[in-house]
């Protein structure tokens, strides 16, 4: 085999057709890791023939690692359930596994679709990322919720691919409040793990900061109206976070 994927879910129906659509013709092995799904998941995944697990969710980054380990394939590239391969970057990684690879590993750039836009400004582009690699040599690190994969063997030498990974994150406002609190109060706990402590006057500025930054900086105000919605939830996601924190800390005392 040439390349496996990797993909986990949970509860990603709305999703995980349109990732595995995009996979044929280039993956020869598709692996999903799945976390107990209530939905179609399992079922949609088996109509497109991948091979299928189930997995306790123990976090992003130890469930991914997990997900690699099934890799079987010279190549491995690793996806979420809700990203799908653009076509230029289809081709780029046909040409790679096909024998024109200069290195062990590959990023390309995430393009995001947010309630319907595509999202070029707010640092949301070109969010480049490792996602084609050599198989075992790359594993995935971070701080959960924000795994990263990474080479294992830092002097390998990794390259860039042209095309989109199209990112297809939010469906509405709803959508994004709701990813918000779920990836908050993973960080909240991982920060209270470590002992972390903030004042409320380090948190107003931090909420200020990551407005200013996204919408002024990071040019969000380029995206219109889009780019003030996800500039506004950017900073409120900074509050809840630490709010968050806050709330753990008060009920140790």
């Amino acid at each position: 085999m040439k390349l496996s994927a990797v993909i986990i879910t949970f509860n990603e129906e709305r999703n995980i057709g349109r990732c595995l659509s995009s996979l044929r013709g280039v993956a020869d092995h598709v692996v999903v890791v799945d976390s107990f799904s209530t939905d179609k998941t399992a079922e949609i995944c088996r109509s497109f023939g991948a091979e299928f697990h189930t997995h306790a969710f123990e976090g992003h980054i130890q469930q991914k690692n997990y997900a690699l380990s099934f890799a079987r394939g010279t190549w491995t590239l690793s996806l979420d359930a809700d990203e799908a391969l653009s076509d230029t970057l289809r081709a780029s990684i046909v040409s790679v596994i096909g024998g024109n690879a200069e290195a062990c590993g590959y990023t390309m750039n995430r393009l995001t679709c947010y309630c319907g836009h595509w999202v070029r400004y707010c640092g949301w582009y070109p969010d480049t990322k490792l996602r084609l690699v050599k198989t075992g040599s790359a594993a995935w690190q971070g701080i959960n919720p924000h795994d990263r994969l990474a080479m294992i063997d830092s002097q390998q030498q990794t390259a860039h691919l042209r095309g989109d990974l199209l990112h297809y994150s939010y469906y509405t406002r709803e959508d994004h409040l709701k990813q918000i609190e779920y990836f908050s109060r993973i960080a909240a706990r991982e920060l209270h793990t470590r002992g972390k402590t903030i004042s409320w006057g380090g948190i107003l500025l931090k909420v200020i900061a990551q407005f200013i930054k996204s919408y002024v900086f990071k040019c969000g105000f380029l995206d219109g109206a889009a780019g003030f919605t996800i500039s506004r939830l950017s900073a409120f996601a900074t509050w809840r976070k630490y709010n968050l924190l806050k709330q753990f800390r008060h009920a140790d005392t």
